[in-house]
């Protein structure tokens, strides 16, 4: 059975009075787009952010390993910064290896997928910029005066433009191939807890110049289950151009079965920006895991993390299930390591490798200079 983050920890919650910035600030003679995550990254952005008071004592500790053991994995490949509560940095500095990077700064939570800035680069090559989708707590329904400010933090240590938009949304609700398609769940965007009277023509007018899209393909997704309302890193990820992977549930009895399957015959019937049709591998999420979860245990595969040289994949102790998306994965990605974590901290607060992880991409030559070198 699949589950996700439930309705938790609706304590203290916010006002989003500041967030609504008007249009998108990109300038209009830059032609921004956001690259596929398997493009080359400049690091990945990570949060030491889980806390007692959201996670609890129990899951506090191994959440903690979570995090720490994959921010030193993935830093065998390449940069990780982190970002740490000023009081936890010598704790942090001890679980973590030396070659990520300890920023100290307040946060919330570890969500970094939704919290950091969505990167977009220029399409003639050479410029740099952050996107700021105006986290409010997945529709206020977590404390995120923090996390809400980490957007424009990671903007200013990159050191680049930051854009802001009218729109409320969050890294995990979108899922692009880099030339031009996108992939986004309508019950997380089109929700009046953060988009509040914002038809799907007016979201797509706003959203695809931000991004350089040219095609959204819509599926449903599932609001008000999991704290998120269904994002789209937990149904379908782009592999590379004309290649999605998409998360089947076998547990008729789970109510993500019936919509994994409506996903499933959308993405097989549609068409990219090109008018390609897609061709779907499907991971299956496994059945047998490890101890005795909860029903918010986050037991699908979709939430890998590609970076320079690997893909990251969490495994649930389901060994015929884990092999299998293994094999699918390295056939898909023939070119990285697979690696394979144990990861049940951050699976057991619904959320995965993807969804605590950020890419920054590296920033791609002019393409006048890139032709004179070539």
């Amino acid at each position: 059975m699949i589950s996700r983050r439930k309705l938790i920890q609706m304590g203290a919650l916010l006002s989003s009075h500041s967030l609504w910035a008007g249009a998108a600030t990109a300038r209009p003679e830059v032609d921004w787009y956001m690259p596929d995550e398997s493009a080359p990254h400049e690091c990945t952005w990570m949060a030491f952010g889980a806390s007692q008071r959201i996670w609890g004592k129990r899951l506090l500790p191994t959440v903690r390993r979570d995090l720490a053991t994959l921010a030193s994995t993935i830093a065998e490949f390449e940069p990780v910064r982190m970002l740490v509560r000023p009081a936890e940095m010598t704790l942090a500095r001890s679980m973590v290896s030396n070659k990520v990077e300890l920023i100290p700064f307040m946060i919330n939570d570890l969500w970094m997928r939704d919290t950091g800035p969505t990167f977009v680069l220029s399409d003639a090559g050479g410029l740099k910029a952050a996107a700021d989708l105006n986290f409010n707590g997945w529709g206020e329904k977590q404390a995120y005066q923090h996390d809400a400010k980490v957007a424009a933090q990671i903007a200013s240590l990159s050191e680049v433009e930051r854009l802001t938009t009218s729109l409320v949304l969050e890294g995990g609700c979108i899922e692009v191939d880099g030339e031009g398609t996108a992939i986004i769940t309508e019950s997380c965007v089109l929700n009046k807890n953060r988009n509040p009277g914002v038809s799907k023509a007016e979201f797509e007018a706003r959203l695809m110049p931000l991004l350089g899209l040219d095609k959204i393909i819509w599926l449903p997704g599932m609001r008000g289950r999991d704290i998120t309302d269904g994002h789209t890193d937990f149904y379908a990820r782009f592999v590379r151009p004309g290649v999605v992977a998409a998360g089947y549930d076998p547990d008729p009895e789970s109510y993500d079965h019936e919509v994994t399957l409506e996903h499933l015959d959308i993405l097989r019937n549609a068409t990219d920006a090109e008018g390609h049709k897609l061709k779907v591998e499907v991971l299956t999420a496994p059945e047998d895991l490890r101890g005795d979860p909860d029903e918010d245990f986050a037991a699908g595969y979709i939430g890998y993390y590609v970076c320079n040289g690997a893909v990251f994949m969490q495994n649930f102790g389901d060994k015929r299930a884990d092999a299998k998306v293994k094999e699918q994965l390295q056939r898909l990605f023939p070119k990285r390591e697979i690696v394979s974590l144990n990861m049940d901290g951050i699976a057991a607060g619904g959320g995965s490798i993807h969804c605590a992880t950020q890419q920054e991409p590296l920033v791609e030559p002019k393409k006048h200079d890139a032709a004179v070198i070539g």
